[in-house]
């Protein structure tokens, strides 16, 4: 299967918080997107990692992805090593995507940072056809995506550019709240933790909002590029 944008996730629920709308949008448009874990979440405050696959799959059904796949990857302990970028070229040579979204060039949670820079180093190495890959037998083409963009987590990095996500920001928050187990419930009897506060799904909304404001729209997503953005013509900007 061929994509159209591949996105990684060091753990379920990220995507969602980070582009779920740009994602949402893109599907829309005819795109064809997948979504890759790095981990199934196993150290997060609540839940468990079962609960936590059974949420990742209702957040793509959600989103409409084409596919969603899990690396099993150790949460917190995963290394940008040659084991580890060798997992994620499998995936990129496997999926082909011209777009690779990934995590924050820098966040809170050290994987955030740690799986943008193992997935990003990945990109440019499944490119050289001396690496060697197989799946089911066969061996892989090198593949290198066009474009690498990185979304934008719990620090308030400042974007290369910003999607207009107006009109997709409700499925955003229903594959979001598709983790129900991790987000404000004033139910739960679960340990608190930075995300679970009210305060904390509120700024998801608005934050968009800011971007949007930013941008002369309702909603937005912002990104960061590793390389400088070409336009056809001055005409292409929004």
């Amino acid at each position: 299967m061929k994509l159209d944008i591949l996105a990684f996730g060091a753990h379920p629920d990220d995507i969602e918080l980070g582009c779920g709308a740009t994602i949402a949008k893109e599907i829309s448009l005819g795109k064809s997107v997948g979504i890759i874990d790095l981990t199934r979440g196993e150290l997060g405050t609540r839940g468990s990692a079962e609960i936590r696959d059974l949420e990742a799959a209702k957040a793509a059904k959600i989103l409409k992805v084409a596919v969603r796949e899990n690396l099993g990857f150790r949460d917190g302990f995963f290394k940008n090593n040659e084991k580890h970028q060798l997992e994620i070229i499998l995936m990129i040579r496997k999926y082909k995507p011209k777009i690779v979204l990934c995590n924050a060039i820098d966040d809170r949670h050290i994987d955030h940072g740690k799986g943008s820079k193992l997935v990003s180093d990945a990109c440019f190495l499944s490119g050289l056809s001396k690496i060697e890959t197989s799946l089911d037998g066969n061996i892989q083409e090198a593949w290198r995506p066009k474009v690498v963009y990185h979304y934008i987590q719990w620090k308030n990095i400042e974007p290369d550019f910003v999607v207009d996500v107006s009109g997709f920001m409700d499925i955003k928050m229903e594959a979001i709240m598709a983790y129900d187990s991790q987000f404000y419930n004033p139910s739960s009897k679960e340990p608190e933790s930075p995300i679970t506060s009210k305060n904390f799904l509120d700024s998801v909304k608005y934050r968009a909002q800011d971007l949007g404001r930013l941008i002369n729209t309702e909603y937005g997503e912002g990104f960061n590029v590793e390389r400088y953005l070409a336009v056809n013509s001055l005409g292409d900007l929004k």
